[in-house]
């Protein structure tokens, strides 16, 4: 995770997956807007539920994942995206408050 809040950012998998001829083992993941947040509860995102986080991830992911992908992730990969997710939906603030915690 990043401290300096960026657009983007890319999760290096740790369980490369096939789409087609093609091995996906990164996949870039960007700062979700507010329209990509519909029919999401921030809160389930910030807490990781697996459910809200496979309904982000093909929002805002390049390649964009399918559901059937985001579905068969590891849960390794899922983590990482889901920590990926949390870090852009937390204030900058609280982002700083825990450093000096």
């Amino acid at each position: 995770m990043s401290d300096t809040n960026p657009e983007h950012t890319t999760v290096k998998l740790d369980f490369p997956f096939t789409r087609g001829e093609v091995t996906i083992d990164s996949v870039k993941v960007r700062r979700p807007r507010s329209g990509e947040l519909r029919g999401l509860n921030i809160a389930d995102l910030v807490q990781m539920n697996v459910a809200a986080t496979a309904k982000l991830l093909p929002r805002i992911t390049m390649p964009p994942l399918t559901d059937a992908e985001v579905n068969n992730l590891d849960p390794a990969d899922l983590t990482q995206f889901g920590m990926e997710v949390q870090d852009f939906l937390l204030p900058r603030a609280a982002k700083e408050q825990d450093s000096r915690s």
